[in-house]
């Protein structure tokens, strides 16, 4: 699982996490939250439907023969509480926690012509602040700090820390500054 805030790379960091580990010949489903909103855009009513029906597409993955599940678009406490409400019970989960610069987040969604809301400064930036209340309440793994590095790289550091993980354990977070 990936959290992190608006235009921190989550979604990059999921499809090169995906890629390396098919690479090495795993079974790998990629979801995101974004993907199940567009699928009702522009018409979404509510953006809670949207996150219920992404944690239900996550445990419905995990519910079959696919080894890995990378999924990335959680941001709070909660909607982390929610996807895992949805897995199944003997899931091992490794938890990628990200942070990223306001500034280099402004850059990259202003950069990118298919975001909507998130390239308004005030909206992004009361995201980044909201995200930065709550990050320490979030599950963790693994903690890094996306600026400076290429998301191939960022890959790579997730694989090897998730190929030493132990599934469960807690209170053993590397973190990656």
């Amino acid at each position: 699982m990936i959290s992190g805030p608006i235009a921190a790379g989550k979604s990059t960091l999921a499809v090169a996490v995906g890629e390396l580990l098919r690479s090495q010949r795993r079974t790998v489903a990629r979801t995101d939250l974004d993907t199940v909103a567009e699928m009702a855009l522009p018409t979404l009513p509510d953006w809670e439907w949207a996150h219920r029906i992404h944690a239900d597409v996550v445990g419905a993955w995990l519910r079959t023969g696919i080894e890995l599940v990378v999924d990335e678009g959680t941001s709070t406490p909660e909607e982390v509480r929610q996807v895992l409400a949805a897995a199944p019970p003997d899931c091992g989960v490794f938890h990628v926690v990200l942070t990223a610069d306001y500034a280099a987040s402004l850059a990259r969604a202003q950069g990118d012509p298919g975001r909507g809301l998130s390239r308004d400064p005030d909206f992004l930036r009361r995201h980044h602040d909201a995200y930065a209340a709550v990050v320490d309440q979030l599950p963790c793994d693994l903690r890094i700090h996306v600026e400076g590095r290429s998301p191939e790289a960022l890959a790579a550091q997730v694989v090897a820390t998730f190929g030493r993980h132990r599934p469960g354990a807690r209170g053993e977070v590397t973190v990656l500054d």
